[in-house]
């Protein structure tokens, strides 16, 4: 199973970051929105990591964190998103997002960080 979960609802940014980490040798799974994150971390166990955008119909990412951290899964999740409101950042740390980070996605810049959490 995955190792990565990269969950955004612009297919263009899923291909993008799912392609650069899975030439680094890592297993990747998408999800287009927070519903469809949250139903694929409960199922994979093999997951170490998600990516997650905020802003995304249906759910949003900050939502499916909160939901995330109610279930009592422990798994590390990092925002990938154009959000840079301290508020969201807050509310991120509160329900225990590990990072931030602004996109675009800087495979280079990001890949030491992802390989840590996922080992």
């Amino acid at each position: 199973m995955a190792k990565v979960l990269v969950v955004d609802d612009s297919s263009t940014v899923r291909n993008e970051v799912s392609s650069y980490l899975t030439a680094q040798g890592i297993a990747v799974d998408t999800a287009v929105d927070g519903v469809d994150g949250l139903a694929k971390i409960q199922r994979d166990s093999e997951l170490k990591l998600v990516l997650c955008d905020v802003n995304m119909p249906n759910m949003d990412g900050l939502t499916m964190v909160e939901k995330v951290k109610q279930s009592g899964k422990v798994i590390s999740i990092i925002m990938l998103t154009t959000e840079s409101n301290p508020n969201m950042k807050q509310r991120g740390k509160d329900a225990g997002v590990k990072g931030w980070i602004v996109k675009p996605f800087n495979g280079d810049a990001a890949i030491t960080g992802i390989k840590k959490m996922i080992s």
